[in-house]
């Protein structure tokens, strides 16, 4: 794989030339709107096929990899424009393998909403050692709100990734409820209601694990909040059932601020199989325009997390998300828009303006002008940012990485990972 930055009278014919792919594939892979118009600065990702397949009349995608011995999921994999679908055509080429070393082998999780398209969660699956659905609640009583999941249940289950069930204090306004965390953190009776309908529910819906998500945990119940966390995973692991904790992306055990202080590292490390660094939003709607996680405050999280917990155990939040803020910023008043990496490089294109790449951040930003003379700084993530943040798996020894989210289109990202790692199916 190699990342080529689109320079000032790059063609797609001139850069297909250079590496000696076809211009089809680099549009596929790259999800290119508009290939005939690309932007100066704007990431393109690179793959060498190896070994590749012309299919015959009669075939089958089945068919296809054992005559290869590779899996189905390999050749998801390996070629995007299958989207998940298994009908495959006579004449049509398939890649069977690319001209690279195997990587490290990885966890990857993502997180979804039960609204995700067909297109975008079909696109993702094959890259997914597990899918978590976003997300159940539970009310004063007990009972479990739960999402319509059995869709994205059943499609995860059919590419081979392990569906998780997520747990939260997420309200109906959007926000999560740290009073309702305090009611059932102190309240033993009422987690013994929500821990046995979480099992009848992890049974019912053949859900593999469980993924917990308090955020906002009042400061006077982070013991509380730990001990709960423990109390689930011994109701679960003998079951067959792991338990993940999100963490606040803190830097220190001290850190103040309503979001990290209910989180104690080593307590919620100690407790749970696996936690997730929720490692972005440092660039976030009602804040400044920065990148949504600058490389330098990842690392700082993550160098800080390995001291309280063991590597084997953490998964590194990535984000797929940027943000678009109107300039001045005026604090309390200017609100970004979130938007995909696709649609940022589109805004690149339609205001013809050349995307620029923080070496500090490791992360693309630009400015435009928009119709009302309005300033705009964008900042999202691409091929490079993606890439320097996944490096830090292997440096750091991390079990693995968990997305947030799936809603938003980045084809990119899914070839960054793949060419960089093996991507481990099933949970242990």
């Amino acid at each position: 794989m190699v990342i080529h930055v689109v320079a000032p009278g790059d063609s797609l014919y001139s850069i297909a030339l250079e590496y000696g792919v076809p211009m089809s594939q680099i549009i596929i892979d790259n999800g290119l709107e508009r290939p005939e118009q690309l932007v100066t600065g704007q990431a393109l990702v690179i793959r060498f096929p190896l070994v590749t397949h012309t299919v015959r009349p009669g075939e089958t995608l089945t068919a296809v990899a054992r005559q290869y011995g590779v899996s189905l999921r390999q050749l998801f994999q390996n070629n995007p424009i299958l989207t998940g679908r298994s009908e495959i055509w006579p004449g049509e080429t398939l890649v069977i393998s690319y001209r690279q070393e195997p990587g490290p082998l990885i966890t990857v999780n993502a997180y979804a909403y039960p609204y995700i398209s067909d297109q975008l969660l079909y696109a993702a699956l094959p890259y997914l050692t597990c899918l978590t659905p976003f997300t159940y609640g539970f009310t004063p009583e007990g009972t479990l709100v739960e999402p319509e999941d059995e869709r994205l249940i059943a499609a995860a289950r059919r590419f081979r990734a392990a569906p998780l069930m997520h747990l939260s204090t997420l309200t109906e306004e959007g926000g999560f409820s740290n009073e309702l965390a305090h009611l059932l953190l102190n309240d033993p009776e009422l987690q013994d209601t929500v821990t046995a309908n979480i099992v009848t529910t992890l049974r019912n819906k053949k859900y593999s694990g469980l993924d917990v998500d308090f955020e906002y945990v009042f400061p006077q119940d982070a013991p509380r909040y730990a001990e709960f966390l423990a109390s689930l995973t011994r109701r679960l692991n003998p079951l067959g059932y792991p338990v993940v904790a999100a963490l606040a992306p803190k830097t220190s055990a001290g850190q103040k601020g309503a979001l990290y202080e209910g989180h104690d590292f080593a307590a919620i490390g100690a407790a749970v199989n696996k936690v997730l660094l929720m490692t972005y939003e440092w660039g976030y709607t009602y804040g400044p325009p920065m990148a949504v996680a600058p490389l330098p405050n990842v690392r700082q999280v993550v160098e800080y997390a390995l001291t309280e917990i063991p590597a084997n155990k953490i998964w590194l939040g990535v984000p797929n998300y940027g943000y678009d803020w109107p300039l001045p910023f005026v604090q309390g008043e200017s609100k970004a828009t979130s938007i995909s990496s696709q649609q940022a490089v589109a805004l690149a294109r339609r205001y013809g303006v050349d995307i620029q790449y923080d070496q500090r951040a490791q992360s693309p930003w630009f400015h435009y002008m928009d119709e009302r003379d309005i300033e705009h700084e964008v900042w999202f993530e691409d091929a490079r940012s993606i890439r320097a943040k996944l490096a830090l798996i292997p440096e750091y020894g991390l079990a693995g990485a968990g997305y947030w989210n799936l809603m938003r289109d980045f084809p990119q990202n899914w070839l960054v990972l793949s060419s960089l790692y093996q991507i481990r199916q099933g949970l242990n």
